[in-house]
């Protein structure tokens, strides 16, 4: 029984499934730093369009999350990890067309597009089947090590994968990234296939706008939180070339390490204090850092920002997922998950294009302090959600 476990024991098994996690978003991470300087730069679009390039595949995740939540519910958490990994891997033949069909701009976008809705389908599948499969192993009492071991896979992944990606494709070209992501879901998929499956749970599903209702407050801070994370790694890269500054992918890599280490760190804290006031100190730690990015006169500053940003949005997810997750029961807590991912997924579909018009229109530096703004806007939220749960 999970409640007999020791820590060590419940960690280590924990990690051993949130390891699909840090395959699907290592194949996310690949082509983050990349794929807005392709678009922009070598096909020859504005940022509009290289915003919507990477928020594209966030939109996919938003509008599969129903569906993803009941395979999870009703097929279990393990299959489905396996037909996201399978995602994964289609979304890689789509990058290797993209990269054959470079000289044709339109036709190279086209597929790049295609790959990047399989690949935010598959991440869906592979992020809450992931929850749900640990959850599922290690018991409910544990969701927020889950969750917390799940986001240092996410989050580690991006911050590996984004350098890697930019490597390789200085070295070998953009087929690499598309043959890269294939090798990875078939390694992902051999090593799903003999795993213990979580037992799927009994009992009454609740519909998924019902959940989604009952999560939305949890929700909307998770969204808001977020938009700094997808304005650092959307436009980071644009951002440095502007100002001539070099080694932009470092930016990336410093807001994963701190995001791991602040995890790492004060994980323990959400069950300790509670999930609402660890989102508060976060939120309020990722603004001061967002503010520093957009009056930093130098990379050095930039960094900085940029570890704080990370180290303050690193504990956001597991806070307000702990909270929400508790107001559902447990027949239906892969469509809770997935209702409350979904926030996340519409965050960060939406940044892309929105900030790329505030950088059209105000200048690269202006995005940092909108990202600063809605990140405060979420710290005031979820203190207004934590006096009401104090209320009743």
């Amino acid at each position: 029984m999970p409640e007999t476990q020791r820590p060590l024991a419940i960690t280590l098994q924990v990690m051993s499934i949130v390891l699909f996690t840090f395959i699907g978003y290592l194949n996310i991470g690949i082509a983050l730093a990349v794929l807005p300087g392709y678009v922009h730069n070598h096909l020859g679009y504005g940022t509009v369009i290289a915003g919507l390039v990477i928020s594209v595949q966030y939109l996919a995740t938003l509008l599969s999350r129903p569906y993803a939540s009941r395979i999870i519910d009703n097929l279990g958490s393990k299959r489905a990890v396996m037909y996201g990994l399978a995602g994964c891997g289609l979304s890689g033949v789509f990058m290797l067309l993209s990269s054959w069909l470079s000289a044709m701009p339109a036709l190279s976008l086209a597929s790049l597009l295609l790959g990047r809705l399989v690949l935010g389908s598959a991440e869906s599948l592979v992020g809450s089947g992931s929850i749900g499969w640990g959850i599922g192993r290690v018991g409910a009492h544990n969701t927020a090590k889950v969750i917390s071991w799940n986001g240092i896979a996410s989050y580690g992944a991006i911050a590996i994968g984004a350098p890697l990606g930019v490597l390789m494709v200085n070295h070998w070209g953009m087929w690499s990234m598309g043959a890269s992501i294939i090798a990875l879901a078939v390694l992902g998929l051999l090593l799903a296939w003999p795993k213990l499956a979580a037992p799927i749970v009994s009992g009454v599903r609740l519909p998924f706008l019902h959940v989604l209702g009952r999560v939305l407050p949890h929700g909307t801070g998770l969204a808001l939180g977020s938009i700094g994370f997808g304005t650092i790694a959307t436009f980071i890269t644009l951002y440095y070339a502007t100002q001539h500054w070099e080694n932009a992918v470092l930016c990336l890599s410093l807001f994963g390490a701190s995001f791991i280490g602040a995890r790492l760190l004060f994980g323990n804290l959400i069950n300790r204090i509670g999930g609402f006031r660890v989102a508060i100190a976060c939120l309020s730690v990722e603004t001061v850092g967002l503010l520093g990015l957009w009056l930093a006169p130098n990379p050095q500053l930039a960094l900085a920002g940029a570890a704080l940003s990370g180290f303050g949005f690193s504990l956001v997810f597991p806070a307000l997922g702990v909270e929400a997750v508790n107001l559902v029961p447990a027949s239906s807590r892969g469509a809770a998950v997935g209702a409350y991912s979904l926030f996340i997924d519409l965050s960060l579909g939406i940044t892309g294009p929105l900030v790329g018009a505030v950088a059209a229109g105000f200048g690269f530096a202006s995005i940092f302090l909108f990202a600063a703004l809605a990140a405060f806007s979420g710290l005031m939220l979820s203190v207004y959600l934590y006096r009401q749960a104090r209320a009743t």
